[in-house]
């Protein structure tokens, strides 16, 4: 194996176990648990991966719980702390409450006061294009619509080359990472006429997380009896199925932030449904470089689940 291979393989198997950790951060996970998810000896799992993503292992996976528990608190008011405790695999909200300060310094119960008394004001829940989105945000509300529609989506198989990083390098880099996706998918013969799905995964909530430790998958549906074989560049896992909202819309690229913001805070809050603790994705249509206009044709899938009183 090349020096090069065995890096790829290395960053293989990061992402298995980042993917572990996102799908059963709500249970406990040992060190053997995470370390067999990985493919690498228990007895040094926690040194390789800190070594490759410059974050304890027990840093890193505190940090995913409490993004989420930022998540559950301000877009779950059905759920009460004890709820979110659970959910988040605290034995219970005592627990859940001193963890959660010791992260952010705040309790639970005062973050979830101070949100709802001044989100409005702080921030959009889109990261895209923040001085464009804001300037429109003061100007006018919601400058685009879409048609929506409630979907129950079957699970589906994805290939996927990842980017860690803010939005901002991730589109310096988009064309490089989706030459890359296409040219493996093609060598693995994964591509079948009108199967494949384009899209985008966004596993980190961006009101919440650190912009330079965003993962977003760029990916390609792959019908379940195909075997994709993974590798240090190419990965595989599970898009969830269940519920979705799907907003379609034809936007210019600048519009991105304003779908994104009709989706959560213009159509979510009427809609009877709230947000599903799972990840949204953006799935591509068309190729706008074919459009005289450039008009991209794009589905934005948000999981939801009614909203229980």
């Amino acid at each position: 194996m090349s020096e090069q291979e065995c890096k790829e393989e290395y960053i293989r198997r990061i992402h298995k176990v980042q993917d572990y950790i996102e799908q059963h951060f709500g249970q406990p996970m040992s060190i053997e648990e995470l370390s067999n998810a990985a493919g690498f000896s228990k007895y040094h799992f926690s040194r390789i991966f800190q070594s490759m993503l410059h974050e304890s292992l027990a840093h890193y996976v505190n940090r995913i719980r409490m993004e989420n528990a930022l998540f559950l608190l301000v877009h779950r008011a059905d759920k009460n702390i004890t709820d979110i405790a659970y959910e988040l695999g605290f034995t219970d909200s005592a627990v859940f409450s001193r963890a959660f300060k010791n992260y952010y310094d705040i309790s639970p119960r005062e973050y979830r006061k101070e949100y709802s008394k001044n989100c409005k004001d702080s921030f959009l829940l889109s990261e895209y294009n923040k001085d464009t989105a804001k300037k429109e945000w003061a100007e006018k509300l919601f400058p685009v619509t879409g048609q929506i529609t409630i979907e129950n989506l079957e699970e589906k198989q994805v290939a996927y080359v990842r980017h860690t990083g803010t939005y901002e390098t991730l589109s310096k880099e988009y064309v490089n990472l989706l030459h890359t996706l296409f040219v493996h998918a093609n060598n693995q013969h994964l591509l079948v006429d009108e199967q494949n799905w384009l899209l985008a995964i966004y596993h980190d909530n961006p009101e919440f997380g650190d912009e330079s430790q965003f993962r977003t998958s760029l990916c390609l549906t792959v019908p379940k009896d195909i075997l994709i074989q993974e590798n240090g560049v190419l990965g595989r896992m599970k898009l969830e199925g269940g519920l979705y909202a799907v907003g379609h819309f034809r936007i210019q690229q600048e519009q991105f932030s304003n779908v994104w913001d009709y989706m959560y805070k213009e159509w979510l809050t009427c809609s009877g449904y709230v947000p599903r603790n799972s990840y949204p994705f953006e799935v591509y249509r068309n190729n706008p470089d074919a459009d005289e206009n450039h008009i991209i044709e794009v589905d934005i899938y948000v999981p939801i689940e009614p909203i229980i009183f």
